[in-house]
């Protein structure tokens, strides 16, 4: 049997838009050693990751899960069920409390949305050019952008979406002590449970408002599913517009295309998928336990076996993608990836997502003339070691 993978390897990444190279050679199912020294397992295909991620048989509590990466250098404990964090919820809790929040990223919910989410990006590529050349793409413009918009969905003031940005930030940081993070997040907390009591006598015609309509709901309760979210919302958003938008402005062929198709009127949805294929953010922190024994892939995974699916990996499976490392904005087969998750725990604002990474590359290549990156890719810091990948700056000029 071949040597399994372990956890380091799996965040080993230094290339900006690939996953680490042991993932992309790995068969569909490997072993993997885990952190805590469990033998479990690794799903690099697509097709067995959406198995997985779909199948019944495999569950996302925390309980019984072996944790796939070290937290803040030591093993992750197991965790208690919290009221409201559905997060890491089998049905029917997972169901009950997702379905409350289906509509307000429903088709047409988003319709209503969408000329907000222009007018905010518009808004932001004033002041980054108020700035003036070159600037922090990163600090001026993505994550003021994702936090107005987040703050007006969920329905935090956007003076107090600092406070959610720190945790999201320190969460997503190894070199953050843990007690940093505790403290980051006792604070977000607080601050959302005195949003959620502000509510109640006073709803706005956001997330936190209708929650707060719906009976039986604790204030702990709306105060966690509040922070699932903002926090990994936010997160994933940020990264996933800052790693599209270093890939336009790498490729620059691409970046013709995209302004093309934005200028054009017909749309960069398509082209849309293709980036958050190429770049898909969240590397590996998508685990499932099986609750009984499971045939994947010809393989036996035993009951208390604990599988993780690296969606990057999924989304250059060459069974699946034609050419998968390579950048194609024509491509016709991108919107079979999976770099939302699949199944019943694939992320509930995926369509918010699509059109806050869409609406915000189109801004930004249709408002600034000639952009370039500021520095050679290589000198770009990354936010690798992280569950959800990103850049720590990203230099532009035009």
């Amino acid at each position: 049997m071949a040597v399994p993978i372990t956890y380091q390897q799996l965040v080993d990444r230094t290339d900006h838009f690939a996953p680490p190279a042991v993932l992309t050679a790995a068969a569909p199912l490997s072993r993997m050693r885990y952190p805590d020294g469990h033998v479990g397992w690794l799903a690099t295909g697509l097709e067995v990751a959406k198995e997985v991620l779909s199948s019944p048989a495999f569950s996302h509590n925390f309980h019984s899960a072996h944790f796939p990466l070290l937290k803040k250098g030591q093993p992750f404990p197991s965790m208690p069920i919290i009221p409201g964090m559905f997060i890491h919820m089998d049905p029917p809790e997972h169901t009950r409390y997702r379905g409350m929040l289906t509509a307000e990223f429903g088709a047409g919910r988003m319709a209503e949305i969408t000329p907000r989410v222009q007018e905010i990006a518009a808004g932001q590529l004033d002041v980054l050019r108020t700035q003036g050349s070159p600037a922090d793409l990163l600090s001026a413009y993505i994550r003021p952008l994702v936090l107005r918009v987040l703050s007006e969905v969920v329905g935090v003031p956007y003076e107090d979406s600092p406070v959610l940005a720190a945790l999201a930030d320190t969460a997503n940081d190894d070199e953050v002590p843990l007690e940093d993070e505790f403290a980051a997040e006792k604070k977000a907390f607080f601050l959302t449970r005195d949003l959620v009591e502000r509510a109640r006598v006073s709803p706005g015609d956001d997330i936190l408002g209708r929650l707060t309509a719906i009976g039986g709901l604790s204030d702990r309760e709306i105060t966690n599913m509040l922070l699932v979210v903002f926090v990994a919302g936010f997160a994933t958003c940020e990264g996933a517009v800052a790693a599209a938008a270093l890939a336009l402005l790498h490729h620059g062929d691409q970046l013709v295309a995209f302004r093309a198709a934005a200028a054009s009127g017909r749309g960069t949805e398509s082209a849309v998928e293709e980036l958050l294929r190429h770049t898909t953010v969240n590397q590996y922190q998508i685990f499932r336990t099986a609750l009984e024994d499971v045939r994947l892939h010809g393989e036996l995974v035993r009951k208390g076996d604990t599988v993780t699916v690296s969606l990057p990996a999924a989304n250059r499976d060459p069974a699946r993608f034609g050419c998968p490392a390579h950048l194609d904005l024509d491509r016709e087969d991108a919107a079979g990836h999976i770099a939302f998750g699949y199944g019943p725990h694939a992320c509930v604002g995926q369509r918010l997502g699509r059109a806050v990474v869409g609406t915000a590359l189109e801004t930004l290549v249709l408002g600034l003339p000639e952009p370039a990156l500021d520095e050679p890719l290589e000198d770009i810091p990354l936010r690798a070691r992280t569950p959800v990948l990103s850049v720590q700056r990203l230099p532009v000029r035009w």
